[in-house]
């Protein structure tokens, strides 16, 4: 038995090998579709179900393919979104804005301030954090920031809203929340437009961990992808209310979306909208709780009338 297991292991391997070698090759190549079913089965270890999406990360996957408005460019853009914001809340939720450019080199450091962060308005993860310019490596940030504004965001998950954003680099005024460390983001999740589940992230440049809330603020002892850490507390933001409100009317028409904010000093900020969380490959810490946020998206234009 224990041979047969160890061959079972070896070629679900080899078959990931071959997968994800496919998926190197074709990254730009293959049509979304294939390359979605291919890249599923070397993320999660599991076929993709188009026809009957039933999980959270198969649902996310069917919208990439078959949800695709015009407007979801500019909210997925961290420089465009802003009017959307302001158009739908107003510019008071957002963080301050210090400059935007098209390429590293025509950005003057010395007329920035002290402290402030910089970020590409069309990829994730190309954010740099300067807390003293004295010490920042302006070299280092400006051969990062041209190498992220030369990648289409869009091509190795396929999240489409990404596909056709116009790479530009901002700069925002540089805050910190009650810990003077970092900033807390609550990233909730809405449903066709209602607020369901928060998702506080922690610790993110030291040890990043997750922990998930109700909207009436009770802790769920479940994980998306990072470690959960019930010892600590997070306290109820005092405008937890309104950061509901702000999610809703932002996430209005949209069946499955992620709003992220910002409490400092009891004042709200947007921090960014996320069309698929983990572009699709979260690992839960139970199937049922991934099937239970999959029931929760209501898949637009189904025929079926299927969720």
């Amino acid at each position: 038995m224990e041979q047969i297991k160890k061959m079972k292991e070896e070629n679900l391997s080899l078959k990931r090998k071959i997968y994800r070698k496919i998926c190197s090759i074709g990254e730009k190549k293959l049509p979304d579709k294939l390359y979605l079913k291919l890249l599923y089965q070397v993320r999660m270890g599991k076929k993709l179900n188009l026809k009957n999406p039933v999980t959270f990360d198969e649902k996310l996957q069917w919208l990439k393919l078959y949800d695709r408005k015009p407007e979801y460019t500019d909210m997925a853009d961290k420089y465009a979104v802003r009017k959307y914001v302001t158009d739908r809340l107003g510019a008071e939720y957002l963080i301050p804005l210090l400059g935007v450019w098209e390429c590293a080199e025509e950005i003057d450091f010395s007329m920035l301030p002290e402290q402030f962060v910089l970020k590409c308005t069309h990829d994730s993860g190309s954010i740099l954090i300067c807390k003293d310019r004295k010490s920042f490596n302006v070299t280092a940030a400006r051969e990062k920031l041209n190498e992220k504004l030369r990648t289409n965001y869009y091509y190795p998950s396929r999240e489409w809203p990404y596909k056709n954003i116009k790479p530009r680099i901002i700069a925002e005024k540089y805050m910190t929340d009650e810990s003077h460390v970092e900033l807390k983001d609550y990233k909730i999740y809405t449903f066709s437009g209602e607020p369901y589940l928060i998702q506080v992230d922690f610790g993110r440049f030291t040890e990043h961990k997750r922990n998930l809330y109700t909207t009436d603020w009770e802790y769920i002892d479940e994980t998306i992808e990072y470690p959960r850490d019930p010892s600590v507390q997070i306290e109820r933001p005092e405008k937890l209310e309104e950061m509901l409100l702000c999610a809703r009317k932002l996430s209005e028409g949209t069946a499955s979306l992620r709003t992220d904010f910002y409490s400092i000093n009891d004042k709200i900020y947007f921090g960014e909208i996320t069309f698929y969380q983990e572009a699709g490959f979260a690992h839960f810490s139970s199937e049922a709780y991934a099937r239970k946020l999959g029931e929760k998206i209501c898949l637009p234009g189904r025929s079926d009338g299927k969720k």
